[in-house]
């Protein structure tokens, strides 16, 4: 029995909206929170935008049910008002430590005791967190792929500190919410997906900086090799390319390089990815 039904998304980003509105698409109440204004007027555009892709890609939802969904979502740009209420609060903001521990910090002051906080995280482990956050028994990770209605993975990852009835209280929300958990047993950076997806990345990556060959020739080979249905490159334009920078740049010394180029010629002209409607490829 799921006894998680109000849920705050901080961040309302590609995944952080994605989060949000798959939550509130299976009946549970959802406040999605941002910075400023003007961050959630662009977040609305952003949720009617999944509200049309659930209607042609997901059963069931052009009865109404998407649209109905899209009108129940709460905005708030206030903090404290966003998680008065929380059972879970799911903080997706962008992939920087400084950033993470400044709202750990603000958020266990102002949350509720009830309320548990997760961390989507892709690259830092809840370990590199917890202290900030006020209460270590109700804080854990719990990643989601993007394009959470088709790629519907949820890992669950605590620390040594994680209430394993958290822990199941996450495990059996994220079934409520139509993802299938993977539990994981201990800390690990990268999770299961990325554990495996980085390497890929960063071999792509490597080609391209070195000039060994060009993007579209590095997908079509991985796609006609493994039988895949996206190559890297495409993949870096899903995930976009200001998270494949920040985590890049943070990264080895050739990570870092494929972070410099990506500024000059794709971050710095507005191409982002298909959030933008042109990375590597145009959408």
């Amino acid at each position: 029995m799921n006894d998680i039904t109000t849920v705050t998304v901080l961040g309302t980003g590609v995944l952080g909206s994605q989060i949000a509105y798959q939550t509130a698409f299976h009946g549970l109440s959802v406040t999605a929170y941002d910075i400023s204004e003007e961050a959630l007027t662009a977040a609305r555009q952003r949720f009617a935008g999944l509200a049309a892709l659930y209607e042609k890609e997901v059963a069931g939802a052009a009865d109404g049910t998407a649209q109905a969904a899209l009108a129940t979502i709460r905005y708030s740009s206030d903090l404290g008002d966003a998680v008065a209420d929380a059972d879970l609060v799911i903080e997706a903001v962008p992939e920087n430590l400084d950033l993470k521990r400044d709202i750990y910090t603000r958020l266990g002051e102002l949350a509720p005791a009830k309320t548990i906080f997760a961390t989507n995280s892709s690259t830092l482990l809840p370990s590199d967190l917890v202290g900030y956050t006020g209460r270590p028994q109700k804080f854990l990770a719990l990643h989601f792929a993007n394009h959470v209605w088709v790629n519907n993975t949820a890992e669950v990852m605590g620390t040594t500190q994680t209430d394993p009835a958290v822990y199941q209280s996450v495990v059996d929300f994220a079934t409520a919410i139509g993802m299938v958990p993977i539990e994981l047993k201990k800390e690990k950076a990268g999770y299961v997906l990325n554990s495996l997806l980085v390497p890929l990345l960063d071999a792509a990556a490597e080609l391209l900086v070195d000039g060994i060959a060009d993007p579209e020739t590095i997908d079509k080979t991985w796609r006609i090799g493994t039988g895949s249905p996206k190559g890297p490159f495409e993949i870096f334009d899903i995930v976009g390319l200001n998270t494949a920078y920040n985590i890049s740049s943070v990264s080895g010394p050739k990570q870092q390089e494929f972070a410099a180029y990506l500024k000059k010629n794709y971050l710095d002209q507005g191409k982002l990815g298909i959030a933008t409607g042109e990375g590597f490829y145009r959408y």
